[in-house]
């Protein structure tokens, strides 16, 4: 039945995930799990040294091996970098004069199976000439430190910096000020599938990859690059995506290139599978950073001033360090009104595996310290936490000094739905020794338009029987578009989500589209899906118009029907109004609509635009026990309010929520890279990589959802999900400041460090 306040049939109902049955019966093909004639099995060989210069690779005892088909190195491609921005490409297929981390990839071999292939490795001779490296961003920008690009003056890879109002003045007229430095750390995305493609270099020259991105035509245009070759040469097609966490699938990989050139060199195509130790060993993973905020409120604890001053440790390449150093500004300004701040960023070189995206993409560094301040300022003040947050929260219509526009905005009814559902009032300063409860907020972006192919389009045929096939560059990570579009189109169409089908990408056939990151997909590839569904239903309406002889407009698509308003004997089913457009009208109802939000570009080096069309909001309150005996966290329960705009799925909104939750305990309480001062890393794998497992996940979540509907999101949707990651590191260290009394401002805030507080304090 329809919902009788909206009149939606489709939006806002619980449709599970179309691809849930497959995954869970094992039927789903992974790329892992492909196999194609001939195919070659291929594997890399990696750099033992952090840094040094490739003086010479002699191949020539694996090629003789039998098994082992072909082997390959750097000087095999063109030597064109590659990369997401054309200023910081510093990205090659293969390492052609020097090696910049422990684990870059040098050559690659093709054989009959992976023990040749591993034997071939073994055979090959590399002759290097260690080099001084620099592991820590601070050392690495010192005079005198070694350069990891000659061209880079200081290692720095990016930076950032701006200033918005007068902060000098807004600092004299603070009441309070409050100076921090906060630090974060280094982690991967912890996804259980590993990197895994197929290339294939054909007779006639064109270029085939299979593999799991979530950006397809990320990876697609990347390759196209590196290899020297126009686009129209590669055909990109996505497989089923094991999780990519918005980030670790994303961009093209050495594997990538090393698999389609081995196929040139031997005419089959080849298949490379990463293990589990190099994925972890290797790129992408969280930034580090190392944050200094200074902090001026006056006596009511309204922000007047705010100073922040970020280094993030970036690794061997850019990857997409433009953006990211942009972003701990621009999540700085996005929940709370801030009349004068200054910013200055910089992501500096290290000879350690690079540093990308990861869900949230830097929204929890900063959060973890703003909100950390913001606790430590209302401590002072004598004030509620709570309060002083709902006092500066952004409301609809705000404009931010550095060109945020803000239209719906929930936040400070975020803030008392949290207070309500938490008991906050009840348990702020009341808890037993040892139990604590923090807060904190966020705000985060719907999609953003920040590089080359920022729109979406998406594609739908009509077939005879009533069903629609949709076409979308949008991937499905695991988040649920392969669900969310084909409702979106339904509810257009008055049919069933069962009735749309949603193609997995392939370049030769799909529309280009950025892929899945940035909270994109359901703004902007739903907003496409839309105007496709309504560019068919127009269609359809003509020729029903003319059959019933009346206006387009008194027509209505539902149930699968199309009936005339308030003469419902006048209607036919949508499946035979198709099969008189093909057969009576010769018509193929072929539908097709593209989007792109009216928001412009930014500008990362001055932090001048507006980032988003639509920002989301969330208010998060965390409630922990603390074991003085062994220091140990336990999150006792996890309350969230927030404004997405209207949940077009309410189960997979929740499923996105608690996932982004659980997956940031670990980064709050546990999780991180350890690597010694050579720059080995230690953990390579997931017994000794500790991620969050059904025992820490928090004793009891309650998650609301204040359903404001956004005029510019599809049927009035807003991001949901990605951003819930922000608040969650810095609402369970201020739970745990609170039930030890000591502030922490390093993560992870691992047992050790609990027990050091608890005895500092009894002492």
């Amino acid at each position: 039945m329809a919902d009788q306040a909206t009149g939606l049939n489709v939006i806002g109902k619980p449709y599970p995930k179309k691809d849930a049955r497959i995954k869970v019966t094992g039927e789903c093909k992974f790329a892992a799990d492909l196999v194609v004639p001939g195919m070659l099995h291929g594997k890399m060989l990696r750099s033992p040294h952090a840094h040094a210069r490739i003086l010479g690779i002699d191949t020539s005892r694996a090629e003789r091996l039998p098994g082992v088909k072909a082997v390959i190195t750097g000087k095999d491609f063109p030597g064109i970098t590659y990369g997401n921005f054309i200023h910081t490409r510093d990205y090659l297929p293969l390492a052609l004069d020097r090696v910049r981390y422990i684990g870059e990839e040098v050559a690659a071999v093709a054989a009959i199976d992976e023990d040749m292939a591993y034997e071939g490795l073994d055979l090959i001779e590399v002759e290097y000439e260690p080099l001084r490296a620099v592991f820590g961003p601070e050392e690495a920008m010192k005079e005198g430190a070694p350069l990891l690009y000659d061209d880079k003056p200081n290692n720095i890879s990016s930076k950032s910096e701006w200033a918005f109002g007068d902060v000098e003045k807004g600092f004299e007229a603070s009441y309070l000020i409050k100076e921090e430095t906060f630090e974060t750390q280094a982690i991967k995305h912890g996804m259980l599938e590993t990197h895994t493609c197929i290339g294939y270099w054909d007779a006639t020259d064109r270029i085939t990859l299979e593999a799991c991105k979530q950006s397809p035509y990320t990876a697609w245009r990347q390759l196209a690059m590196g290899l020297g070759v126009p686009p129209s040469k590669i055909r990109m097609k996505q497989t089923f995506v094991g999780a990519g966490n918005s980030g670790g699938k994303q961009e093209a990989l050495p594997m990538d290139f090393a698999a389609v050139m081995l196929s040139k060199k031997t005419g089959r195509p080849v298949k490379i599978s990463h293990t589990m130790e190099e994925v972890l060993l290797m790129g992408h993973m969280r930034h580090p950073y190392k944050i200094r905020l200074k902090l001026g409120v006056d006596k009511e604890g309204l922000i007047q001033a705010l100073d922040c001053f970020a280094i993030a440790d970036g690794g061997a390449h850019s990857s997409i360090g433009q953006l990211s150093i942009y972003l701990i500004s621009a999540f700085m300004m996005m929940a709370y009104k801030i009349p004068n701040a200054r910013y200055r960023g910089y992501r500096v070189y290290t000879n350690k595996s690079f540093c990308g995206a990861l869900r949230g993409h830097c929204a929890p560094q900063i959060n973890f310290a703003l909100e950390g301040l913001m606790d430590e300022i209302a401590q002072e003040l004598g004030m509620d936490p709570l309060d002083i947050r709902k006092r500066n929260a952004m409301t609809p219509g705000y404009e931010a000094p550095n060109g945020f526009k803000i239209t719906t905005c929930g936040l400070r009814e975020a803030l008392d739905k949290a207070r309500e559902m938490s008991g906050w009032d009840e348990k702020r300063g009341k808890l037993p020794k040892y139990r604590g409860i923090g807060v904190a907020s966020t705000g985060f972006i719907s999609g953003s338009n920040i590089m080359g192919m920022s729109a979406c389009s998406a594609m739908l045929k009509v077939l005879e029987d009533g069903t629609v096939a949709l076409q979308s560059g949008a991937t499905d990570v695991g988040q649920g578009c392969d669900t969310v579009l084909p409702m979106i189109v339904a509810e257009v169409l008055g049919i069933e989500p069962d009735d749309v089908s949603f193609a997995l990408i392939d370049s030769d056939l799909t529309p280009m589209d950025g892929g899945t990151w940035s909270s994109r997909v359901t703004f902007y590839a739903g907003n496409a899906a839309k105007m496709a569904a309504l560019d068919a239903k127009r269609q359809l309406g003509r020729v029903a118009a003319e059959v019933f002889d009346v206006k387009e407009e008194d027509l209505i698509f539902k149930h699968r029907q199309v009936s005339v308003k308030n003469d419902p004997e006048q209607s036919m089913d949508f499946a035979r109004l198709v099969r008189y457009c093909q057969n009576r009208k010769g018509m193929t109802i072929m539908g097709r609509g593209y989007y792109n939000a009216p928001v412009g570009n930014l500008d990362f080096s001055k932090g001048t635009g507006n980032f988003s069309a639509a920002y989301s909001y969330y208010a998060q309150v965390c409630e922990v026990e603390v074991d003085p005996e062994t220091g140990l966290v336990d999150i006792c329960n996890m309350w969230m309010a927030h404004d997405g705009g209207r949940e077009l799925n309410p189960m997979l909104v929740r499923g996105q929520l608690i996932g982004s939750t659980v997956m940031h305990v670990g980064q709050a309480l546990f999780e991180q890279l350890i690597r010694d001062e050579k720059g080995n890393t230690f953990n390579t794998s997931f017994r000794d990589y500790k991620m969050p497992t059904f025992k820490d996940i928090p004793g009891s979540q309650e998650l609301f959802s204040l359903e404001i509907p956004d005029p510019e999101g599809p049927f009035g949707a807003k991001e949901a999900g990605e951003g819930a990651s922000a608040p969650v590191l810095a609402s369970i260290a201020n739970a745990v400041s609170d039930a030890v009394g000591t502030r922490f401002r390093r993560l992870p805030i691992i047992p050790e460090e609990v027990l050091k507080a608890i005895k500092g304090k009894s002492r």
